[in-house]
């Protein structure tokens, strides 16, 4: 693989900790490098993905798409001859998202208090 097809990526958790420098060739797809996150997690952490859906990368203020690869997103990277590429990384756990939403039926119930002007 020719060297200027390699870009060093790191990995910004939520706690500020990083997973990397790994190199990754220019045709890696952003799925695939969510694929790598969740297998390399640090297990002492106290949120860990389950799936690579679980986990979204950010790069310049811009959500990666999973289809597009790392080249397709250089523009987004902007040009670094020889730098580190830190993404920043957000978990959010699709199960979350269905405790945390309440039915209207569920909540509870407060008396009303209604005022009258006259």
């Amino acid at each position: 693989m020719p060297e200027e097809d390699l870009l060093e990526l790191r990995f910004r958790l939520y706690d500020g900790s990083d997973i990397g420098p790994i190199r990754y060739s220019s045709s890696s797809t952003v799925a695939m490098l969510k694929e790598r996150i969740v297998s390399e997690w640090p297990r002492d952490k106290q949120i860990i993905p389950k799936m690579a859906n679980d986990v979204k990368l950010i790069s310049a203020g811009k959500i990666l798409e999973n289809s597009r690869t790392i080249s397709q997103c250089k523009p987004t990277f902007g040009e670094l001859p020889g730098g580190i590429i830190t993404m920043h990384v957000v978990v959010q756990p699709s199960s979350t998202k269905s405790k945390t939403e309440k039915k209207v039926d569920e909540l509870p119930q407060k008396a009303a208090c209604y005022c009258s002007i006259l």
